[in-house]
């Protein structure tokens, strides 16, 4: 089931993908690649969510390719939310 949300932001690129490096791989997950995107995984109760990501202007974009079932796509996209901005 995939996911896609948008995080808009303010500020510089590269300071919101070191924002989104440093919490995904506080959950000791996994962040590469650049300010024109990349990908990611991070392991949650045993189970990987795996996703990719682009910046495009003012907007962090996310689709995540793969998730726990029981974790809802809201919850991830809060998460984020609440690390970068």
């Amino acid at each position: 089931m995939a996911c896609r949300f948008t995080i808009p932001f303010t500020g510089r690129a590269n300071d919101v993908l070191s924002k989104a490096k440093t919490a995904i791989q506080s959950q000791g997950g996994t962040l590469t690649g650049d300010e024109s995107g990349g990908d990611f995984d991070v392991s949650v109760f045993g189970n990987t969510i795996k996703g990719t990501y682009s910046l495009t202007g003012s907007d962090l974009d996310i689709v995540i390719q793969s998730k726990p079932i029981l974790i809802p796509c809201s919850s991830i996209e809060s998460f984020l939310k609440n690390k970068i901005r």
